[in-house]
Order: structure tokens, then sequence, then C-alpha cells
């Protein structure tokens, strides 16, 4: 492999990765499952949550997403290596949130990624998501509204 494909194979991974971050934050859990293969899993242990294929996942990531009153996820550049047509590497991320039913932290955590190169550009076979830290302690802060979000249930 030449030195230009490993950077381009690497920009492309991290590429994919913010894609996911982008589609968790703006809720399109269509685009968000688009980015596994057919046969992807999407795992998180501390919930838990097994999802096994793009209508799982897309699913899946819906009844989640319907308990959130907010959600922001960052992710911070991890490892990614490289071996022919798949890539095994991690992503770190910082969370906050508040679930509807008053749940609410801080957390730190770790996704650990498989990669599959398809036709359509790398794509994650398996995350899963590993929590390090978690700080349920309330929010001092709460999310801005419009007159179409309902009012903060804590206010």
């Amino acid at each position: 492999m030449s030195n230009f494909q490993a950077i381009a194979d690497r920009v492309e991974i991290e590429a994919l990765r913010g894609e996911f971050t982008d589609a968790a934050m703006m809720r399109d859990r269509a685009r968000l499952a688009s980015l596994f293969t057919p046969d992807g899993v999407l795992r998180m242990p501390n919930i838990p949550v097994e999802l096994i294929g793009l209508e799982e996942i897309r699913a899946g990531g819906e009844r989640l997403q319907a308990q959130w009153d907010f959600f922001v996820q960052n992710t911070h550049p991890g490892t990614i290596q490289i071996d022919g047509d798949t890539a095994t590497g991690r992503a770190y991320m910082q969370e906050i949130v508040r679930t509807l039913d008053g749940h609410q932290g801080l957390n730190f955590a770790i996704y650990h990624d498989r990669y599959r190169r398809t036709p359509d550009g790398w794509r994650f076979t398996e995350r899963v998501y590993e929590v390090r830290y978690l700080d349920p302690t309330p929010l001092a802060g709460s999310a801005p509204r419009t007159p179409e979000t309902p009012a903060d249930p804590a206010e």
C-alpha cells in the first residue's frame, strides 16, 4: 500500500467517525445506520443494547433518541490500524445528556471500532461503546428553548 493510500484511508475513516457524531447530534438515524455495513453491529453494553444490521441500528437509535431531552456528543481522535481492506480503531467520546425521565450527566467513553472498505468507502462493521467515566450530577445548564421546543421539566 502506498503512503498516499494509507493517508487517504486514515482521512476517510476519520471522516466516517465524524459523520457518525454528526448524524447522532442531528438525530439522523437513517444516515447513522448507512455508515455501517449491512451486517454491522452497534453494541452499548452499559445500556444494554446490541443492534445488528442497518434496520436495527436505525430503529434502535430512534428508540434511544426518543428518550432524550438533549444530547451532546464530542468525538476526539483516537487510533487507526489499517490492514488492507479492514481496519480497527478507537475514538474517544465526551457526552452530556438529559433524558425525558430526568436522568442526566456527563460521561467519557471509548468506541472500539472495526471498519471495512466497501465500494461506497469505509464503513463500520462493529462499534462497541465502553463508558469509562460517568458523572450523574445534575447538570447546571439546559438546552436553549424555541417556541417549538417544550419547556424543560426541571425548570
